[in-house]
């Protein structure tokens, strides 16, 4: 396997600036996922360190060697399209050896990898099978068993699971997480799901307007956004942003937002001060607001509670959203199931002012 390093990675299509600028490092056997919303350019990139797109500008390395200049099929990287890219007349023993096939692999060596492959993935009893015989989520295996058997230095998936319902991109997930452990491989895999980012990734790539916002851990991105698009793409349902105001009274700093004032977390004064007087950005996560009657580990105060109204309900079972008005406010809640309320009624509820953040309205960078 390898790792893989792009310098200062541009892209143009004409007037339009698909990928900007970026420089990142993707470690050997690292599972790394550039994830962020259409049009962000992260399909641009990942095709772009395939060979499939000439970048404008910049370098990239695949195991340290610079192949800017070299075909596609001599990178050494294996692709696994969106939609399968099967051949149809072709069983799926056939699909999975084709590459093989064509690279002059001794008939031995493309048996024993098709078999190791299709072992490896469950799907030993379909090799016989056309790819219209399969389910959704047995072409998906016969695609990655087809990039599995060239043993190529990186794997590249391109939103794979996009196409499947929802149950079935679940265990999926699950394979391809299990893959990774299995194949030790270096893996690059573009989604626009957040969820698949979070539970896949060693390490996450969120991006926008064709640049990298932040990577880390995705624990790491959640906590500790650098910004508030970050902030809001991340986490499901997307954090809350109220504009505020900072307020600082006998030596004590609120959020004021109209409807309701909360106090700041001590640990905020000295990021918060400069901005005594000024318009914020007030962010808070749906599982960060909690009914009164069902907190355990925050106590209620008149500084950490807002009064709101219910305007939409929706049951999940062990959880319930609750969307919630206060004053010209509107927030997401992602509270205890318990809690029984009904649409137009009103509602105490309890912020963890701990885990909130703040963020600059000119720069949209986090303050706190």
């Amino acid at each position: 396997m390898a790792n893989v390093i792009l310098k200062n990675l541009t892209k143009n299509f004409k007037e339009v600036m698909a990928v900007d600028n970026v420089s990142i490092e993707i470690k050997d056997k690292e599972f790394a996922v550039l994830v962020g919303p259409s049009g962000c350019g992260k399909t641009t990139t990942l095709r772009a360190i395939a060979g499939l797109e000439e970048a404008t500008s910049g370098e990239i390395y695949i195991g340290d060697k610079l192949v800017n200049d070299v075909q596609p099929k001599d990178r050494d990287i294996a692709m696994v399209f969106q939609n399968y890219a099967l051949y149809p007349h072709m069983d799926v023993y056939n699909n999975m050896a084709f590459g093989l096939k064509l690279r002059k692999f001794p008939k031995k060596e493309i048996d024993q990898r098709v078999q190791e492959a299709a072992e490896i993935l469950g799907i030993e009893n379909l090799l016989k099978r056309k790819p219209k015989q399969l389910s959704g989520g047995q072409r998906q295996r016969v695609a990655v068993g087809r990039a599995i058997v060239r043993k190529p230095k990186v794997f590249l998936f391109d939103e794979p699971l996009s196409n499947l319902d929802a149950k079935l991109r679940v265990a999926m997930r699950a394979e391809i997480s299990k893959l990774h452990r299995k194949l030790e491989a270096t893996i690059i895999y573009v989604t626009h799901d957040q969820v698949e980012a979070m539970t896949m990734a060693s390490r996450i790539f969120i991006m926008n307007d064709g640049q990298v916002q932040q990577s880390g851990a995705p624990l790491e991105v959640y906590y500790k956004p650098n910004n508030k698009f970050v902030a809001g793409f991340i986490g499901s349902p997307a954090m809350n942003f109220v504009d505020s105001k900072i307020v600082k009274e006998n030596g004590d700093y609120f959020i004021d937002a109209e409807s309701f004032k909360v106090k700041a977390p001590q640990a905020f004064y000295s990021k918060i001060a400069d901005y005594a007087g000024k318009e914020v950005i007030f962010g808070v996560r749906p599982e960060d607001l909690h009914d009164k009657q069902f907190v355990s580990k925050i106590t209620p105060s008149a500084f950490n509670t807002i009064n709101t109204k219910a305007e939409v309900i929706e049951p999940l079972g062990a959880e319930i959203f609750i969307y919630l008005t206060s004053g010209k406010h509107s927030v997401i809640g992602k509270m205890d199931s318990r809690t029984q309320l009904e649409v137009e009624q009103s509602m105490e509820v309890v912020l963890d002012m701990e885990k909130t953040h703040i963020f600059d309205p000119k720069t949209l960078l986090v303050i706190v």
